[in-house]
């Protein structure tokens, strides 16, 4: 049987259950044969020449990589392939280069969003990315089919992108942990903006303990990127077990968090609960700029995305899909006086934030205010601002945020609820998580 997690497939090649090679073949062979029903990856990579020690810290464990991101041989469309076409990456991002340092081979490069422009994951050059749990309902996005891969168990891990929600929206819907670290704590060299101000790259895993190991792997600074910040890294591995007693814990409540599905309200409530059972102080807290914070978020994103792509949006408007097509040109149509009201609200959120978290440990709140939808005759365009409530504002703050699997709905549907800790504090996240995983 193929090891589900990341941490199950670096042990058995280390206890000689698989050779590295064996097991990329075996995740290959079970990825191209549930592919056509998913669409979760857009093309694979061939097994390398010489294959990583069993010592190194991923041991030759095959990850996915989100078509944002240059995979040295292989192309690089983000969705968009009228646009970006087919020539191959003739160097790999910096996330790409550090996994591969670490021992990891490259499985293939999943389904996005068209331009990483939607948290749908329909996209009208590769059709939709479909949902494990449904394959008639949406993975979410734009991280689409890095989630429903790592969900399928078609690989134990894998990267994507987050600007307003694009790691932890498909998380929650496809039921894996999603983690998108402080802004400019991974560097996003190598992976084609969609916003130069809200860009993170993040991980999508089985477990806390696998997005722990990863994190550790990518964290750090990048010189040559212009995001990226020399802050000191505590790693999160060694704290996973320390637990959360007597931390503050602020349980976001209040009319903009109750337009959520009630079971998903019932799943947030109980991880309160069992939060306090693990020692935590448990405060309900009203957090009064995530509406203004969502709305400036998604603003500067399809203003920044309509400056990336500028000249394309000008010379071949109709080789996007409409629903990428509408949200670019309502960026390009955005004012100046708009935009640096944008830019001061996010100034105001982030210094919210900077004193909510001198008085909690973490903020508890949906990750997603329902399941995932039904696939037929969803406007993508229409149903981002929805998908995007509780995640954008963690964007426009640049604060680290993780969705964890927790429950389902009366469908079987998988619902997250959303950890967010204060700035560089992904071990303090990550650790909170793991003590809830742990405890279910």
């Amino acid at each position: 049987m193929l090891p589900v997690t990341l941490q199950d497939a670096i042990q058995a090649v280390r206890r000689g259950e698989y050779t590295a090679a064996e097991l990329f073949a075996a995740f290959r062979a079970r990825a191209e044969a549930e592919n056509p029903r998913l669409n979760a990856f857009l093309c694979f990579a061939e097994p390398p020449s010489t294959f990583p020690s069993p010592e190194t810290p991923l041991a030759g464990a095959p990850l996915a990589i989100k078509d944002l991101m240059d995979v040295a041989g292989l192309p690089t469309t983000a969705g968009s392939p009228r646009f970006f076409g087919e020539r191959p990456a003739l160097q790999d991002a910096e996330v790409v280069r550090r996994l591969k340092q670490a021992g990891a081979v490259i499985l293939g490069k999943t389904h996005t969003h068209e331009i990483a422009l939607g948290i749908t994951g329909i996209n009208p050059h590769h059709g939709p990315a479909r949902n494990p749990h449904d394959p008639q309902r949406i993975t979410g996005g734009s991280s689409s089919g890095s989630a429903a891969a790592v969900a399928a168990g078609l690989v134990p891990a894998a990267l994507g992108t987050d600007t307003g929600g694009s790691v932890r929206i498909p998380a929650s819907l496809c039921g894996v942990v999603g983690l998108k670290p402080t802004f400019g704590r991974i560097s996003t060299r190598g992976v084609l903006p969609l916003s130069w101000n809200l860009d993170h790259v993040g991980v999508l895993t089985r477990t806390v303990a696998d997005a722990a190991l990863l994190y550790q792997i990518l964290a750090g600074y990048d010189a040559q990127d212009p995001a990226s910040q020399d802050v000191p890294l505590e790693e999160p591995l060694p704290m996973l077990e320390a637990g959360v007693t007597g931390w503050r814990v602020g349980l976001a409540v209040g009319e903009y968090i109750e337009a959520s599905d009630a079971i998903v309200l019932e799943q947030v409530r109980s991880a309160a609960a069992r939060l306090e059972a693990l020692g935590a102080q448990v405060i309900e807290k009203e957090v009064t700029p995530l509406l203004a914070a969502a709305q400036a978020n998604g603003l500067m994103v399809i203003t920044d995305a309509a400056a990336v792509h500028r000249e394309r949006l000008a010379q071949h408007p109709e080789w996007f899909g409409e629903d990428v097509r509408q949200r670019l040109e309502r960026g390009r149509a955005t004012t100046s006086t708009d935009y640096v009201l944008a830019r001061r609200t996010q100034s105001e959120v982030r210094r919210y934030f900077e004193l909510f978290f001198r008085e909690f440990d973490l903020l508890l709140l949906p990750t997603t205010a329902t399941t995932a939808a039904q696939i037929e005759g969803l406007d993508s365009a229409a149903y981002a601002p929805k998908m995007t409530r509780f995640t954008a504002p963690f964007n426009l703050s640049g604060l680290p945020a993780l969705s964890l699997p927790y429950g389902q709905d009366e469908r079987g549907l998988p619902i997250g609820v959303q950890l967010v800790a204060g700035h560089w504090q992904e071990a303090k996240l990550l650790r909170a998580a793991y003590a809830l995983e742990q405890a279910g």
